[in-house]
């Protein structure tokens, strides 16, 4: 007698969600959405083909080389191909190494690196339209932010990486959309994706963020793989007593599941950040460069800089009070770094929370001077500056809401901007125009894994004619 179970067997909330994702249907997805999904997928180019040759990117590409089973699906920008499960864990740790992918301001999660590189992965290795792929990237993203949602933001506060705690989620149905599953198999590749969950706020600022990140896109997708083979889980695995919702979070909020699920969209409220740092950082950064046109704070010399005061949301503090930073990573989270670096310069690109930028021990001078205060009304796109200066004036600015917020959102515009800086800054040798060309079409390719070909990078090979990326 067969051990699996009854489709009736299943949890309400593990039903709706598998149903949704395997049976919603195309045409039912507003114009609004697939719009924002494309916009999403711009800015996860942008940052991915930044980050393709960070050192945080070589390391593991290098300890992945050897496991590799195939060559089925290019690693962004570096011009070499791997296996889809490989490939989807090294694009999803580019497009988060430097912390500058879009946001989704209710949970804090960025909902494109975990989910993007596994939809693209199985395009390229088995073939799929355009709309095919940004379905189920529309499917996963959803059930992904829905489920940051229903862990409520306690599920954080205690120390969850919550990109990579739900990213696996997003990532699992994203890939059993791909492939076709059914209600019973979907449902079982949440189980698996349940299992496999995790990631720390504790690795925030060091490579080892990354793995989790990565890990959420390889686990999502292999979950996806076993369940089409028929691989099992239990019935409740979302909202069991053992379950995710209640394992993972003191406040579950289940109804914020699958609440009006079809009728309002999650990604419809995603946002793509002007800075590469913590988006708790973008209102600071913008606050910081308006009052840096008073003439007293013009010029680089942060010694008439007596004491900086921040005035914001509680994740403001408990994020980035980081005085001493020692690398980029560390910088990116880093509130004292922040003030100083756009102060100095005048801007915060990459290079300003680059491991050279925290070497200019002029980035540390105000280590010890900056200062924070909780405001429980305030949202994570606002902020109050105050600066002391030595002879006593005090210069403030407010931010209501930071530029790249849901409230003052980028426009297309602005992200297709984003590609073409950063994928100059990567040196990868793509051609950011055709990338932006093809994103904007995608859901009339026939082939969707053909957009990879202007990602894929040029390469070069090393002593052992190994691939390397772009110089």
């Amino acid at each position: 007698m067969s051990d699996l179970p009854d489709l009736d067997n299943f949890g309400p909330l593990t039903g709706d969600v598998a149903r949704f994702a395997a049976e919603w249907p195309w045409e039912d997805i507003p114009d609004t959405v697939r719009h924002e999904a494309k916009r999403s997928l711009l800015n996860y180019f942008a940052v991915a083909l930044a980050g393709a040759t960070d050192t945080t990117l070589d390391i593991a590409a290098r300890v992945f080389a050897p496991f590799g089973a195939s060559r089925q699906a290019d690693v962004i920008g570096r011009g070499m191909r791997t296996d889809i499960l490989h490939a989807a864990s090294l694009n999803a740790m580019a497009a988060n190494v430097f912390d500058f992918d879009d946001t989704h301001p209710p949970t804090i999660i960025h909902p494109t690196a975990p989910v993007a590189p596994v939809v693209f992965a199985l395009a390229q290795a088995h073939g799929a339209s355009g709309a095919r792929l940004l379905h189920a990237f529309i499917l996963g993203a959803e059930i992904e932010c829905r489920m940051g949602n229903a862990l409520t933001l306690g599920h954080y506060a205690r120390g969850w990486h919550i990109t990579s705690t739900c990213g696996v989620f997003g990532a699992a149905i994203a890939a059993a959309r791909m492939m076709g599953l059914d209600m019973r198999h979907t449902a079982w590749a949440l189980a698996s994706a349940g299992n496999q969950t995790g990631g720390l706020v504790e690795t925030l600022g060091t490579m080892a963020k990354s793995i989790a990140v990565g890990n959420a896109a390889r686990n999502g997708l292999l979950s996806a793989l076993l369940a089409r083979e028929g691989y099992a889980g239990p019935d409740q695995p979302l909202e069991g007593p053992r379950g995710v919702l209640n394992v993972l979070s003191d406040t579950p909020a289940p109804a914020r599941l699958n609440d009006e699920l079809g009728l309002r969209w999650e990604l419809c409220g995603n946002t793509y950040k002007p800075y590469p740092c913590g988006v708790v950082l973008n209102p600071v950064i913008e606050a910081v460069l308006a009052l840096r046109r008073d003439p007293a704070l013009a010029t680089p010399d942060l010694a008439r800089v007596a004491r900086v005061d921040l005035t914001g949301h509680p994740l403001l503090r408990q994020r980035t009070d980081r005085p001493g930073v020692r690398t980029g990573r560390e910088s990116q989270v880093s509130a004292q770094h922040a003030v100083a670096a756009a102060l100095l310069h005048g801007r915060a690109g990459l290079a300003e929370f680059s491991d050279a930028a925290v070497a200019d021990p002029r980035t540390h001078a105000l280590d010890a001077r900056l200062h924070f205060h909780d405001d429980e009304r305030s949202t994570v796109d606002a902020v109050e500056v105050r600066i002391t200066l030595a002879d006593g004036r005090v210069l403030a600015h407010r931010v209501a809401a930071a530029r790249g917020s849901a409230a003052n959102p980028l426009s297309d515009a602005d992200i297709e901007q984003k590609v073409r800086e950063l994928c100059a800054y990567g040196g990868t040798g793509c051609d950011p125009q055709a990338i932006i060309d093809g994103v904007w079409v995608l859901d009339g390719l026939a082939d969707a894994g053909g957009l990879m070909a202007y990602a894929r990078g040029t390469p070069r090979l090393d002593a052992q004619g190994h691939a390397q990326p772009a110089a």
